[in-house]
């Protein structure tokens, strides 16, 4: 494990998550080191649950992992019930549940070498911390141990004779048990002084000195009356007036006003603020390529802060990045049992994705959470109808409508089934606005940003709302799994060539999908040939793919791209395709059935082999050749 010490303030309420996350492990260590006796298994609960501490607490002498993956707080805990369990009476190895012989020490170190998995020496570190006078004869007790119940690789023998050292020990009853402590705990210090004197020390109530969490040495100090300081009072955070966007100039996000249940929840607020200031190690933290992690430059603006499925949410907003703060609710707050014990699994949260440019339609919806395979938006409050929708079917055009909150926040919507050949719907978001803002019907997607992707069609990006653009959409969906988590802000297909294709095979479209960024660069481009399919959701055949790169956007609308494909009779031909400023097609290279070919125009079907190998070239409309190598033709992806 390796472990240092540190100097740093452990917060009451992050050791109270990670008991509740590893309440199990913790138990079952107690109870091996415990002795013997029917108080046994509730001494190794009341060992546990008072391992937490009551305010907030210097670690300085406490051991630290200086591994990335090892929760310091676990670790910490983990010190501590050793600690509890080794100061309690000693007695002989429990009967039918370990190998007899040995006392409290030895038992510890045969607890960390077969539940923990931990090396002898960090073995004998935690040993030393955990004040065992001679950590060397504690481990020499239980590899004797072991060699008597089968050799030092012989797996650990169970913990009692029912296989479990108690009915909470382990699984959803540990977890309660865990919760329910936590929930006492909490009671209590919401109950008089105690509570305040304990939010102060932590921080809560004010701005978090440079002690403050298990990796404070490693953040830069907060400067006292200054910006960043002030961004950290909630009492500073913007809020727009409910109706506000009507007068606004801008319908962004900047219009929108504070909502949810915990709007006035000032402990709540402040530490959504500071985690985005100064996340803590535990915290989860993750942005959007390239988005910047860095604290508001000012007081960001509250856009909404609730209860939802077990957490509490926090949806803020500094003008070029929206940031979501999710944290486990109390059980007394109204969740479920499970809810809550996936909630504390979860822990604190932290996500941020750039938003800046963002006009009316790109500020309709946010992502308030993701549960259990669903999601739910915040739409903005100008939108007056939300709907689900499936892609994959272009006649499915006004969807099923969405509940929506007095909030804003909408019913859940499935998750897209991103595996491979699975894609049989791609769940959709459909929101239509009021006369004074987003009028038009817009459809967007979840690829995993905070902002659903906006879905547009052709060449001025207006909505894919149209009969034809909800087929090119439809035969699209099940590609955009490749563009997932990559900070897309639209995604826009455009058909720049139709083709009638030999043998009596109908016609083709040629479609460009475009996934742009909100950093601008980093964009996705492919090209796709969607011929007659006998599904209107069929996916079309990827012809070539492009990243970082400026094709068909609106400053570079030149394309030219093949594919080798086989007719219905069985032919093999080379089929091309260019933009509409195209005037001449060439294709050349082995297997062409006649030699090289050439079209007028800006597509070309030639006879060829099935392992041709065929390059492209073309000449425009102003007579250029374009100075780019020619487009090599193979078969499609």
């Amino acid at each position: 494990m390796g472990v240092s010490e540190r100097t740093a303030t452990l917060d009451v309420e992050q050791a109270e998550l990670a008991l509740v996350e590893h309440y199990g492990r913790l138990v079952r260590l107690a109870y091996c080191v415990l002795a013997d006796g029917p108080r046994r298994a509730p001494a190794a609960h009341a060992v546990t649950c008072g391992a937490l501490p009551r305010r907030c607490t210097s670690t300085a002498a406490l051991p630290r992992p200086q591994a990335a993956d090892e929760d310091p707080v676990y670790v910490w805990l983990r010190l501590r019930v050793l600690r509890a369990a080794l100061a309690r009476p000693r007695g002989p190895w429990p009967p039918r549940s370990h190998p007899r012989g040995g006392d409290a020490p030895a038992r510890a170190a045969y607890a960390l070498r077969h539940l923990e998995r931990m090396a002898e020496p960090d073995i004998r570190q935690l040993l030393r911390a955990a004040r065992v006078r001679d950590p060397d004869a504690a481990l020499a007790g239980a590899v004797k141990a072991a060699d008597s119940s089968g050799g030092p690789g012989a797996p650990p023998p169970a913990p009692g004779p029912g296989g479990e050292p108690c009915p909470l020990c382990g699984g959803g009853d540990g977890v309660r048990h865990a919760l329910d402590t936590v929930r006492r705990r909490r009671r209590r210090r919401r109950s008089g002084a105690a509570a305040l004197a304990a939010l102060v020390c932590c921080g809560l109530l004010g701005v978090p000195g440079d002690t403050w969490g298990p990796d404070a040495a490693a953040r830069p100090p907060l400067v006292r009356g200054s910006d960043a300081e002030h961004a950290l009072d909630p009492g500073a955070l913007v809020r727009a007036r409910a109706g506000s966007w009507r007068r606004a100039s801008r319908t962004d996000f900047g219009a929108w006003p504070a909502r949810g249940a915990l709007t006035r929840d000032e402990s709540l607020l402040r530490r959504a603020l500071v985690t985005w200031a100064r996340p803590r190690a535990d915290v989860r933290v993750r942005a959007a390529p390239g988005t910047p992690k860095g604290p508001p430059p000012g007081p960001p603006q509250l856009l909404y802060a609730g209860r939802l499925a077990g957490t509490a949410v926090v949806l803020l907003y500094d003008g070029l990045r929206v940031a979501r703060y999710t944290e486990p609710l109390d059980p007394d707050d109204g969740s479920s049992a499970a809810e809550a014990a996936e909630a504390a699994e979860e822990g604190v949260s932290l996500e941020l994705a750039r938003t800046a440019g963002a006009g009316t339609a790109e500020s309709g919806a946010l992502v308030v959470t993701r549960h259990g395979g669903e999601v739910r938006y915040l739409t903005a409050p100008w939108i007056t109808r939300a709907a689900r929708v499936d892609l994959l079917d272009p006649a499915d055009e006004s969807g099923r409508t969405l509940t929506r909150g007095a909030d804003g926040v909408t019913g859940p919507v499935p998750l897209p089934v991103t595996l491979p050949r699975h894609c049989e719907s791609w769940p959709g978001l459909a929101l239509r606005g009021s006369p004074g803002a987003a009028r038009r019907l817009e459809l967007y997607t979840d690829l995993g940003e905070l902002a659903p992707a906006r879905l547009t069609d052709g060449a001025e990006r207006g909505p894919a709302t149209g009969a034809a653009a909800r087929r090119r959409l439809a035969r699209t969906a099940c590609h955009l799994p490749a563009v997932l988590d990559q900070g897309v802000r639209a995604v826009n297909s455009w058909q720049f060539a139709r083709q009638r294709l030999p043998d009596g095979d109908g016609e083709a479209a040629w479609v460009c999908t475009r996934a742009a960024t909100w950093r601008g660069a980093g964009s996705r481009v492919m090209t796709q040939f969607q011929p007659p399919a006998g599904g209107p959701g069929r996916p079309g055949a990827v012809t070539s793919r492009l990243e970082d790169s400026r094709v068909c956007g609106p400053q570079a609308r030149a394309v030219l791209t093949g594919l080798l494909w086989r007719s219905t009779e069985g032919r093999w031909y080379v089929l091309a395709a260019g933009d509409e400023d195209v005037t001449r097609l060439r294709a050349r290279g082995e297997g062409l059935s006649g030699g090289p070919a050439e079209a007028v125009g800006n597509t070309l079907a030639a006879r060829a082999g099935r392992e041709a190998s065929v390059r492209l070239s073309a000449t425009r409309r102003d007579g250029t050749v374009p100075a780019a190598p020619p487009a090599p033709v193979g078969p499609p992806d």
